[in-house]
């Protein structure tokens, strides 16, 4: 199901994600220690929703499935737990 863009960003940067204007907006992940990880995601400024399609790649470039990375959105899947999940990818 798709999700409005300014909920899937707001979601992120409160989870840990710096958002960085670029072209798109840009969000990369720190932990909650302050260190800068590879994990990074994008959305687009057109953009008034995030289609399906868009979201599973927003999730893997995420480090997750897409069923965790709408928990995460969602909310039901808090920072802590979230860098739990990616722990051995960090």
């Amino acid at each position: 199901m798709p999700r409005k863009r300014k909920s899937v960003e707001g979601a992120l940067t409160s989870k840990g994600f710096v958002q960085n204007d670029t072209h798109h907006r840009q969000f990369v992940y720190y932990t909650e220690a302050g260190k800068k990880t590879t994990f990074r995601t994008r959305t687009s400024h057109g953009m008034r929703e995030i289609s399906d399609p868009l979201l599973a790649q927003m999730a893997k470039q995420c480090g997750l499935n897409k069923k965790d990375f709408l928990d995460l959105v969602d909310c039901p899947l808090d920072r802590h737990n979230y860098e739990s999940r990616i722990a051995d990818k960090l």
